[in-house]
């Protein structure tokens, strides 16, 4: 049965964000050169290992430890920051059939939102991974905000709302918050879906809630779950939204 919805939220890394074509080696490579230190190449790349290693996945060291590749892999070099930035966009992907399928769903009228485990203190659009992918994919007319853990971004004012500050997609809490931002514009959750591949963030918790989920499996299957309806695709998604009645 096809889910009637007026809202749904997407995950970010390893979901909207397609890592496959990011060589993590590359990039510390090309960063180290453009910092005039190529001799440094091999000691970094280790290093990014071992906070990998330390944190289960590159994505989630990206997406929630920032701050370590700088002052662990690159020592403390602010001027790395902006350089690693730069050339991390230049190798990530879209999820296979996302653009596509964000068109329908603006099209028949759906609310969507990006809910990311950003850790990193937020700053000036563009500034963090999200809404900077966001921008250089010319995504952003597709949504209407970013929430995370450190707040609500308002991605036509890149105003911050900060009811989000310190709660978790994987504690349910940033849920909870949702549920009444959302309450405000009338939505329900049985109105509303979430979308992505990590089954205690983006799955438990927001079906506990009432909300519809959606796995998706197309750059990583975490394995089965309780969630409605698993994907790898994002065109499939659009099978299962039902079409608005004019």
């Amino acid at each position: 049965m096809a889910m009637e919805l007026k809202w749904i939220g997407f995950d970010f890394g390893q979901c909207m964000m397609d890592p496959t074509g990011l060589r993590n080696y590359l990039v510390i490579g090309d960063v180290s050169k453009d910092l005039g230190e190529p001799e440094l190449i091999e000691e970094r790349i280790h290093k990014y290992r071992i906070l990998k290693e330390k944190y289960g996945s590159y994505s989630a060291v990206k997406e929630g430890h920032r701050d370590e590749i700088m002052s662990y892999v690159f020592d403390r070099r602010e001027d790395a920051r902006e350089l690693f930035s730069a050339r991390e966009q230049q190798h990530l992907l879209m999820g296979k059939g996302l653009r596509e399928t964000l068109q329908y769903l603006k099209n028949e009228g759906i609310h969507m939102a990006v809910v990311a485990e950003l850790k990193k203190t937020l700053g000036a659009m563009g500034t963090d991974i999200v809404t900077r992918f966001l921008q250089a994919n010319q995504l952003t007319q597709y949504f209407e905000e970013v929430i995370t853990p450190q707040g609500d971004i308002d991605l036509n004012t890149g105003s911050v709302d900060l009811a989000y500050k310190g709660k978790t997609k994987e504690e349910g809490t940033l849920y909870d918050e949702l549920i009444c931002h959302l309450a405000e514009r009338g939505i329900r959750p049985s109105e509303g879906a979430m979308v992505g591949d990590k089954i205690t963030t983006d799955i438990l918790p927001a079906r506990k809630r009432g909300f519809h989920t959606v796995q998706y499996t197309g750059y990583i299957d975490m394995g089965p779950s309780e969630a409605d309806y698993t994907i790898n695709d994002f065109v499939q998604l659009k099978g299962f939204v039902a079409k608005r009645v004019t």
